[in-house]
């Protein structure tokens, strides 16, 4: 009899297999039990741990470094006006397409979800400030729409039927939202008044002052008598209106942007944008004082800006270019003073989105007029110089110009490289790998 030791034998005999398929099954062996309650508990464990770091990556953002989203579904070839952040979730974006509907992302934009379909142009999207999970969609001629759970579900409100929607402003005890016939007030959001201005188009509006007594500000593109643009001031919550004639240029008021109180004083910044140029306020709107002409930003139509979290001196501006090419987006870190262009991948901006945090994720929205291409980007704002997108990625093209405006080959293989669902892809290839050598382990076993 032998009795030698048949894993010697095996480890010295003739048909010994490869040291590197030894190895390899060992390492498998290890991690897979050739039963099959072990096998299920491996595959368990596995996708458990492709759950959380599916998680995790979806947060993350290379520093300072454009990346390009996946477009709108049902965008078409229309402009995205409508795009608003969770304050307290960065990653919960809400936006409107062309179409009229209403889409959530849930990953930074990675992926998107129809959560109502409307009837009418989505013309803007805010969360409020202060009640948790509210949003508020303003339409093109269909009145509103309310969110109470973060945009999940959303309800049509009373009293703003048949009415364009363009704006909304936050105070603690009400909300107002601007028309194409005036403001409008409501208590809550679901219900709404006419509070003054009527028959003026009011394209923007913020809340000065939060606390009563609320202080309003609003901005129309109706023609006025007075010299540069109409702008409005209410210090009653809306009950009573006076002009304002500050000394500044354009006819349209844009947008206009409460900031955060300053450590001294009790006067919050408020930033106007209009169709000739930015300006600041430190007096709600009495006068402004420029921040575009010169040498400071270009002189052109500013329809996006929004501060960062509690600082006062720190905030984005953006322009379309109104026409022109003279789009892009700044960021400025001293009240104006200075200004830095964040070069986005292309200069039109649309909407923008900044959530709250130190270092802000900046969702836009671009168009670029050549080929009629909406595009969507996050942006990491860590301080750093602007990066771009790998050369040769460019916004997918929709509707029938896809065809015409793709490159294919090594293009289209950069923009899927650099999209931010890579990393989705490049951990379920991974996880599909690994079971797939537990399985091919488990039945090598059963066979022995």
């Amino acid at each position: 009899m032998d009795c030698r030791d048949p894993r010697l034998t095996l480890a010295s005999g003739r048909n010994r297999p490869p040291a590197v398929e030894i190895a390899a099954w060992v390492i498998i062996g290890r991690l897979v039990s050739l039963s099959s309650r072990r096998l299920a508990a491996t595959l368990v464990w596995l996708i458990g741990g492709l759950i959380v770091s599916v998680g995790a990556v979806a947060g993350t953002l290379p520093d300072s470094t454009w990346v390009a989203l996946p477009p709108l579904p049902q965008q078409g070839q229309s402009p995205v006006f409508a795009l608003a952040v969770d304050p307290t979730k960065d990653q919960v974006l809400i936006a409107g397409n062309s179409k009229g509907s209403l889409l959530r992302s849930t990953d930074g934009g990675s992926t998107w979800t129809a959560v109502h379909a409307g009837r009418a142009a989505i013309t803007t999207v805010t969360f409020s400030p202060f009640a948790s999970e509210l949003v508020l969609a303003g339409t093109r001629g269909s009145g509103a729409v309310i969110s109470n759970d973060g945009g999940v579900t959303w309800t049509e409100v009373t009293g703003l039927s048949g009415r364009d929607v363009r704006v909304f402003g936050f105070a603690l005890t009400l909300i107002a939202a601007g028309t194409d016939n005036g403001i409008y007030v409501s208590a809550e959001g679901t219900a709404w008044k006419q509070s003054g201005l009527p028959n003026k188009s009011i394209d923007a509006l913020a809340v000065a002052a939060v606390h009563v007594p609320v202080h309003i500000v609003a901005g129309s593109d109706t023609a006025s008598s007075a010299a540069g643009p109409p702008l409005y001031d209410s210090s009653d919550a809306g009950a009573t209106w006076t002009s304002l004639i500050p000394a500044i240029s354009g006819t349209a008021v844009s947008r206009l942007v409460a900031g955060p109180l300053p450590p001294t004083g009790n006067v919050r910044p408020l930033i106007a944008g209009t169709n000739a140029g930015l300006f600041i306020s430190a007096d709600n709107g009495a006068t402004f004082t420029p921040l575009s002409g010169a040498e400071l930003l270009p002189s052109t139509d500013y329809t996006q800006a929004a501060f960062v979290t509690d600082h006062h001196d720190r905030f984005y501006v953006a322009s379309d270019g109104g026409g022109s090419r003279s789009g892009g987006l700044w960021s400025t870190r001293d009240r104006g003073q200075h200004f830095s262009s964040l070069i986005p991948p292309i200069a039109s901006v649309t909407a923008l989105a900044v959530s709250n945090g130190e270092a802000p994720i900046l969702y836009v929205a671009t168009f670029r007029a050549s080929d009629h291409s909406p595009a969507l980007w996050a942006y990491h704002d860590t301080g750093a110089a602007p990066q771009g997108p790998p050369i040769g990625v460019t916004p997918t093209a929709s509707g029938s110009r896809q065809g015409k405006t793709s490159r294919g080959g090594l293009f289209d293989f950069l923009r899927v490289v650099s999209s931010s669902q890579t990393p989705y892809i490049a951990l379920g290839a991974v996880a599909l790998l690994v079971l797939l050598l537990a399985a091919i382990s488990h039945f090598r076993g059963s066979r022995r």
